[in-house]
């Protein structure tokens, strides 16, 4: 059994032209009129190809293939289709267009399974709205409920739950659609690597062994603001000279853990006032620590703040560092491994075991079931850019993998 390498082309491209930003990369946040457009699109796409389509109270779309056996646990497969702002083409769609074909192969080739199979689309994968990743598969296991998506506000302090009851959706409904431990069999998501070793490598397919946990901090530096001419440099309460040490400092830490996977990154900073001739009186960063090992990130994270209470000793400024988020490492279960390199050798498809640095869908639904992740390689690494690309031959071989993989969990009949 194939997918049809030209239909997920011709979804991915018109899912593409669902677009705020044309010209500037691809921009597509979840409630917007480009997310109605591509649901649209993909509800008729459902529909087609036979699939029961339902929609949560946050958004979340299952598109169901019913197995022989209604009553037996869903296998499960999809990503998202939101974007960052400027970002690019391939990230979710791969997945979630993956699996769409993969049913659809399967309805036209006329095998029945014991298992329903479904195509997920998840809502709000990015954060892009709210800051919060991830949030619509957090309502879909629970993780989320009433009172968070009220807490979740945009830029212009619109809730998620206002936002979800714009879009006609009833999020106050949001416990009536969790999933729960029994009702999935299996999670498999297909996705492009975001990271540069598949395609330095040459390998066209990745098989997820660990997802790295994240905890990420807010750390806020409080000075004096003055006057850049006439305060002498000793008798200064710099926040910003102390947060550059610290900042410098976290690559230098995070590659002195003991553990090769950790990661360290500073990716917001706010300095007030942020004019030329003023001292800063009050400076604002991220830090964003990842590993598969929880010791690396407690390290790297330890470590910062020792370095943070000594530039601040040094600078003779305030210092506080806030926890904001944080997901735990997943392990990727022994079966689902075993189960995915079994249909890469059976294709003759070469592949390479590896971690994910970045966080998906997949992991969420780690809460309630075993979750298997392909990778297909991301030419010269580039994601959430405009130049994101993904070769359609290495996305036809996640397709064909994908398709066996779903198969086998979902027990074929005939």
């Amino acid at each position: 059994m194939e997918t049809n390498i030209e239909r997920v082309k011709k979804d991915i491209e018109a899912i593409c032209r669902f677009n705020s930003t044309p010209g500037m990369g691809y921009t597509r946040f979840s409630y917007s009129p480009e997310d109605a457009e591509a649901r649209e699109y993909l509800l008729g796409e459902f529909a087609e190809a036979g699939l029961e389509a339902n929609v949560d109270a946050v958004g979340n779309i299952r598109a169901r293939l019913e197995g022989v056996d209604p009553e037996a646990p869903v296998v499960m497969s999809g990503s998202h289709i939101d974007t960052v702002l400027h970002g690019g083409m391939f990230d979710g769609l791969v997945g979630t267009v993956g699996a769409l074909e993969a049913v659809r192969s399967i309805v036209e080739s006329g095998v029945r399974t014991k298992h329903p199979i479904e195509v997920v689309v998840f809502v709000e994968e990015e954060g892009s709205n709210f800051g919060s990743t991830t949030a619509g598969s957090k309502a879909m296991v629970g993780i989320y409920g009433l009172e968070d998506i009220r807490r979740l506000k945009n830029d212009e302090g619109v809730s998620m739950y206002d936002m979800a009851k714009g879009f006609g959706l009833d999020p106050d409904d949001i416990t009536g659609h969790v999933l729960g431990p029994g009702e999935v069999k299996a999670m498999i998501e297909l996705h492009i690597e975001q990271s540069v070793v598949l395609d330095a490598e040459g390998i066209p397919i990745g098989i997820v062994e660990a997802i790295a946990g994240i905890k990420s901090y807010e750390i806020e530096l409080t000075g004096v603001a003055n006057h850049a001419g006439a305060t002498p440099m000793h008798m200064r309460q710099d926040p910003l000279a102390a947060a550059a040490k610290v900042i410098a400092a976290v690559g230098g830490i995070a590659g002195k853990t003991g553990s090769p996977s950790t990661v360290g990154t500073v990716g917001r900073i706010v300095c007030e006032p942020n004019v030329p001739n003023v001292i800063p009186g009050r400076v604002l960063f991220t830090l964003d620590a990842r590993d598969v090992n929880p010791e690396g990130i407690d390290m790297l994270v330890r470590r910062t703040e020792e370095t943070m209470k000594e530039a601040a000793r040094v600078h003779g400024v305030g210092a506080s560092m806030r926890l904001i988020g944080e997901s735990k490492t997943i392990i990727v279960p022994t079966e689902m491994i075993d189960l995915i390199e079994e249909s890469a050798r059976e294709r003759g498809i070469p592949y390479r075991l590896m971690h994910s640095g970045a966080v998906h869908d997949s992991c969420l639904l780690a809460e309630i079931t075993d979750i298997g992740m392909i990778f297909a390689p991301s030419i010269d690494g580039r994601s959430h850019v405009p130049e994101e690309s993904t070769g359609f031959e290495d996305v036809k071989t996640g397709c064909d993998l994908l398709l066996d993989t779903i198969l086998k969990l979902a027990s074929p009949l005939s």
